[in-house]
């Protein structure tokens, strides 16, 4: 079969996901928002997220300006960078930008609609919301891979077939594309840092004014901070949470088309052309069948949360189970080298995606006892629920970490036909990225999983705002709960796939080098070999790559520190911007007669002003340091000094994201758990220390841990497309 032919399976693919998105849209705008209330609360939270997104933008406009201005200094004036890099950079940020705010624009539109539907049956609301979910996974991998099959068709006709040597094409391709990556992970960083810190000042001042001290419920129209809170789930949890996976999802096609191309590059030709093409066809093929996962998507009236998370999984195990097959048909008629090893490696992705997103849910969870042992925690106060959520995020670590060890040994090993030797690395390293696409190639289900949390919780406010019959508020809270533990593990999901993809990054920072080396000195020796015949071993041993090195232990620190300093900046970010919020709740409360009686309208918008404004504050030098760190370790300690950098942001900040999603996610579910009716029910002091835990877990898991995944690859893109500036000047390296 002509592979050439298959590629065009790859952009047919990515408009057949827009194509559902559009449709699923159109499904969702035809049914009934509900009542005047419901329609009026509905635009409350949709003008205020669009107008944070306005503000958003502003800035990080600004930010790529300026970035693709030094690109393009870079590329034109002092030869050091590829001529396409500063177009690419652009396309990716404005590809995830666009994700998030199509998927936002719908959650925004959804919320009403499945507050209304959940009106009906329990079945209603859950296909109404996750159905609007499922806009945004399609969207995401729509998109994702219609600017990728875009970006290799043009670069394949503008870059000349016979440069230097054979296999070199497609590498420049390959690693050229990579650019755009950078883009859509500083996008992203922005989203999901400013994004967080909107919605959790917002969710904090809420919780610590309404619920704690004047004990009025959840999303009680009473609260000023209620509308901005909503505001929140949608700009933090739908477009950070777009732009987040988009990166990732392309950020591993493209590492392991990068990869695939320097396996294969000393041969060129076909076999070359097919490695690179093999992770764009599983991805598109992932399309379809999470087309297929989502219309599976169904449950009974009066279904516990166990069965809702069934339903939910019934989807995304049809579309798991029917990707595996697909994977072994795709690489067969692709007739690429050891195509039954590299099937295999995909099949090792998607089971490590599968322990982990358990995991998180057996942490996470109250249907689990050790979300309930936080809830129990909570009878002798909030310290000792605080203790209980940090040691079960503690011990949550350790399978997602097992996990990817033993699934990066695994593809490691099949994809090398289980021959280790310096020959082989490049290989192995291959098969450990398309294992990576192996657990994201359905994302378009899995991300639909993830984005149906958001609109299910603001369903909830929106019956609650709207005084809703209890029987559907009992229904939004089903489905919201269930919602909080989809999120949790579709952190644990992108951290899990994050692990991967920057290890596969890493690999193609080398093989960047190798391009830089090849425009500036096409005839020098690596180890006395020609540049394109040197492995990554070679590499290696030329910059003096070892433990021994002073500059790789420098790098090391200073990348296990980035995690911790990127913490520390927004959980205080998250804190300063509540302190607002919280005294500004507590001056409505005092000043504004008639707010607890529920005669007097309180200011929402004073509220919503608050988060955008501390968001649009904080939210920039904590991106801008990401940025920073791997050009000034280039620029200092050289190349041995940035490939430290990222294995210790790798290593630290794998294991802290972890850390902070689980135990955040565990506060979240403890509390409603307790709210349940279980050990005191609303109100009682159980109840209070859980709100509490819930509180200081809100910035763990919202802005911090989720953030962390896109510092650990945006450093690693910097790296990639800094390469060129690294070679060129370095004081120690």
């Amino acid at each position: 079969m002509d592979y050439n032919v298959l590629f065009w399976f790859v952009p047919a693919a990515s408009l057949l996901a827009l194509a559902f998105a559009w449709y699923f849209y159109r499904q969702m705008k035809k049914e009934s928002e509900g009542t005047e209330r419901m329609v009026y609360i509905a635009e409350a939270v949709r003008k205020g997220a669009m107008a944070y997104l306005k503000q958003q933008y502003k800035v990080v406009i600004v930010v790529f300006v300026c970035l693709a201005l030094i690109f393009a200094v870079m590329a034109y004036v002092f030869k050091i960078q590829n001529e396409w890099v500063p177009f690419a950079f652009l396309t990716g940020g404005l590809f995830s930008g666009l994700s998030g705010f199509l998927g936002m624009k719908t959650a925004t539109y959804a919320s009403a609609r499945t507050a209304n539907a959940a009106r009906n049956s329990m079945n209603s609301g859950l296909r109404m919301a996750f159905r609007s979910g499922a806009v945004m996974g399609l969207i995401v991998v729509g998109l994702g891979l219609l600017d990728i099959s875009v970006w290799y068709l043009i670069l394949d006709s503008c870059i000349p077939a016979d440069i230097n040597n054979t296999g070199i094409k497609l590498c420049i391709i390959t690693t050229t594309m990579l650019t755009f990556g950078m883009g859509a992970s500083t996008q992203a960083l922005f989203a999901r840092v400013g994004g967080g810190i909107y919605t959790k000042a917002a969710d904090v001042g809420a919780d610590l004014v309404g619920k704690t001290e004047y004990n009025i419920p959840e999303d009680d129209p009473r609260n000023p901070a209620t509308i901005a809170d909503n505001v929140g789930d949608n700009v933090g949890d739908v477009a950070g949470m777009g732009a987040d996976l988009y990166e990732s999802y392309c950020g591993s096609i493209l590492s392991s088309a990068a990869l695939g191309a320097a396996a294969f590059a000393a041969d060129g030709g076909a076999m070359q052309t097919k490695a690179v093409f093999a992770p764009m066809l599983i991805a598109a093929v992932g399309i379809v069948l999470s087309i297929i996962g989502i219309f599976s998507v169904r449950t009974k009236e009066n279904a516990d949360i166990k069965s809702l998370i069934g339903a939910l999984s019934r989807g995304t195990n049809i579309s798991s189970a029917l990707i595996v097959i697909a994977t072994f048909a795709i690489l067969y008629l692709l007739g690429i080298e050891n195509w039954l090893g590299l099937s295999f490696a995909v099949v090792v992705g998607l089971l490590v995606g599968i322990v982990i997103g358990r995991s998180t849910e057996y942490y996470t969870s109250q249907s689990y006892a050790p979300t309930r042992k936080v809830s129990e925690a909570g009878k002798t106060g909030p310290a000792t629920v605080i203790i209980s959520g940090m040691g079960l995020g503690m011990l949550s670590t350790a399978i997602p970490v097992l996990s990817v060890v033993a699934g990066i040994i695994l593809s490691y090993l099949l994809a090398t036909g289980f021959q280790l030797g310096a020959e082989n690395v490049a290989l192995g390293l291959y098969g450990i990225a398309i294992a990576s696409v192996g657990m994201l190639s359905t994302l378009g289900i899995t991300l639909a999983t993830d984005a149906y949390g958001p609109i299910a919780d603001n369903a909830g406010g929106n019956a609650e705002m709207s005084g809703l019959e209890p029987e559907v508020r009992r229904r939004t809270d089903a489905l919201d709960s269930l919602g909080n533990t989809t999120a949790a593990t579709g952190k644990g999901f992108a951290i899990g796939s994050a692990a991967l993809t920057a290890l596969a990054l890493l690999a193609s920072y080398i093989e960047e080098i190798r391009i830089a080396l090849e425009r500036t000195d096409p005839q020098g020796l690596i180890n006395g070999k020609p540049l394109m015949e040197a492995n990554i071993v070679d590499f290696m041993h030329h910059f003096d790559v070892t433990l021994m090195n002073p500059m790789v232990l420098c790098g090391i620190f200073i990348g296990a520190m980035m995690a911790f300093l990127f913490c520390g900046l927004t959980m205080n970010a998250v804190g300063r911007a509540a302190q607002k919020m919280v005294t500004e709740v507590r001056r409505q409360f005092s000043e504004i007669k008639g707010i607890l009686e529920g005669k007097t309208e309180p200011d929402y918008s004073r509220c919503v002003e608050i988060s955008t404004r501390g968001a649009q504050q904080e939210m920039v030098l904590p991106s801008l340091i990401a940025i920073a760190a791997p050009i000034v370790t280039g620029v200092v300690l050289g190349v041995p000094g940035v490939i430290g950098l990222l294995i210790g942001s790798l290593s630290s900040g794998f294991l802290l994201a972890v850390f902070l999603a689980n135990a955040g996610g565990a506060w979240d579910n403890a509390k409603k758990y307790v709210e349940e009716g279980n050990f005191g029910g609303k109100g009682s002091d159980t109840h209070k220390a859980t709100v509490v835990g819930d509180t200081v877990g809100d910035p763990c898991k919202d802005t911090s841990g989720p953030s962390l995944n896109i510092l650990i690859k945006l450093m690693s893109m910097v790296a990639i497309v800094m390469a060129g500036l690294t070679l060129a000047y370095n004081i120690i390296g």
